[in-house]
């Protein structure tokens, strides 16, 4: 459902705009494909149509074309499923004009999915030179290996190897059995495949019919046989076809020597300057005490990242005497967004906040922040930390899925930050208290600054460990 610069939402966006870059220089062709949304960077391209059908949706026949984009220039072939009706809307998964995300979910996820799976398939089956593999990401893409096998329509590709990788599974797609009117005919006996709790379960479905699924780290797939939402017996049956694969970043894009969407790019020698014009630039936007630590949240407002930790450990903080300032940017649940908002009156100097999704201020405070604080309450990978390290911005994290895997404590050896293991206020205070102590040793700081800069999150090992796993399925 997402793929950058084309459509973005979160970390999945991410993931699928750089790992096809890395197979392709690697010698794998890779393609994507993703529907066709009513998004500004979509709208400006151009199309060429390569194919279209019809799709038969209940006693609905939903039209659909598969469009090649024209010059993209993003280091592989992308494709949109142009679905009218279903996916021509300015957001991915809800209206970015509603205030937040989590009370503006589109009505019609079911449709829309469907749509969009069969649209892809019925493409597939008439094209000429066919994939090898067809790689699937979360339960918005779920159905496909079980359609492959089990739906006559699209057995000709039952011998084409699928990998469903798992970015988030606390999304498992589930929808209501009233709903099967809306599948494809398949075979009455492959039934229980598509259940899971009494429902229809993409993400189960998935597990049980994929050749080989993927987690987004090491770490995130030994929590999810213990804590999946009810799947861990399943994940635990089917263990044998899985493993974690670490996310990287695509580390051209993010590139503080290069980056165009920060103030200050880093010259290659000094450190402390870069941070501190860049730190600079961030007090023209956000009014927080100059010479304190910037301890900085970046994404979606949402219980799963931990925002809702984050009021009580500032108040905490601030009410123990620890000297830091707080920048939040990102938007999401609306009764958070109203409590930050409230923050910036209640802590002048010490919080301010943006309430937006702003890919260039994101940049500038990876840049310009001391600090990242992450408080997740479940990371299946995390991105954000790597970008933060990148930029010269200590993380400061929760020991949670790939948070754990790539950011060892600096109590350790090699540490890149500092890490709590509780999810609770007193331990994300005393990871702040931590932080500033590191802040106010200039050389430790620097020190630490310079290390986590050199750390290698790119892409490049972790295509290599797809491509392995490709090449053992083929």
């Amino acid at each position: 459902m997402e793929c950058y610069p084309a459509a973005k939402y979160g970390g999945l966006g991410d993931v699928v705009g750089a790992l096809p870059i890395y197979c392709n220089r690697a010698g794998t062709g890779t393609s994507v494909i993703i529907p066709k949304f009513g998004t500004k960077w979509l709208n400006q391209r151009q199309y060429r149509e390569v194919f279209a059908q019809h799709i038969k949706l209940g006693n609905e026949y939903v039209w659909f074309a598969i469009e090649e984009v024209v010059d993209a220039n993003l280091g592989f072939p992308l494709y949109v499923a142009n679905i009218p009706g279903k996916f021509d809307r300015p957001g991915i998964y809800g209206d970015p004009g509603l205030p937040g995300q989590g009370g503006g979910w589109y009505g019609d996820e079911v449709e829309r999915y469907l749509c969009f799976q069969q649209a892809v398939l019925k493409w597939v089956v008439d094209m000429k030179w066919k994939p090898e593999i067809l790689h699937c990401h979360d339960h918005h893409t779920g159905l496909v290996p079980f359609m492959v096998k089990h739906c006559p329509e699209f057995r000709s590709l039952r011998n084409m190897p699928t990998v469903f990788t798992i970015h988030n599974g606390a999304y498992n797609g589930a929808f209501s059995w009233r709903n099967i009117h809306l599948l494809p005919y398949f075979d009455a006996g492959a039934r229980g495949l598509l259940d899971w709790g009494d429902t229809i379960c993409p993400l189960a479905a998935a597990i049980k019919c994929c050749w080989q699924f993927t987690t987004v780290s090491p770490g995130y797939l030994e929590e999810i046989k213990h804590d999946a939402n009810g799947l861990e017996p399943l994940i635990n049956s089917e263990l044998h076809k899985a493993r974690g694969i670490i996310n990287g970043i695509d580390t051209e894009l993010w590139d503080p020597t290069t980056d165009q969407m920060i103030a200050h790019r880093f010259d290659g020698k000094d450190i402390a300057a870069y941070k501190e014009k860049n730190k600079n630039r961030l007090l023209d936007k956000f009014r927080v005490i100059p010479h304190l630590p910037i301890v900085t949240f970046i994404g979606r407002l949402v219980r799963e990242k931990g925002a809702d930790l984050i009021p009580d450990t500032i108040f905490k903080a601030l009410g123990s005497g620890i000297k830091a300032s707080f920048v939040i940017l990102g938007t999401g649940d609306k009764k958070m967004m109203e409590t930050f908002a409230g923050m910036k009156n209640q802590l002048p100097g010490y919080f301010d906040v943006a309430l937006e999704y702003n890919e260039a201020l994101a940049h500038q405070l990876y840049a310009g922040s001391d600090f990242l604080l992450m408080p997740s309450r479940v990371e299946p990978c995390g991105l954000n930390q790597m970008y933060a390290c990148r930029y010269g911005t200590v993380p400061i994290v929760r020991s949670t899925g790939g948070l754990r895997d790539t950011i060892p404590d600096i109590g350790e050896k090699g540490g890149r930050g500092i890490r709590f293991d509780n999810f609770t206020v007193d331990d994300a205070a005393m990871a702040i208290y931590r932080a500033t102590r590191v802040f106010s040793n200039g050389e430790i700081m620097d020190g630490l600054r310079e290390r986590i800069m050199q750390a290698d999150f790119s892409w490049e090992s972790s295509a290599g460990a797809y491509i392995e796993m490709y090449e053992q399925l083929t």
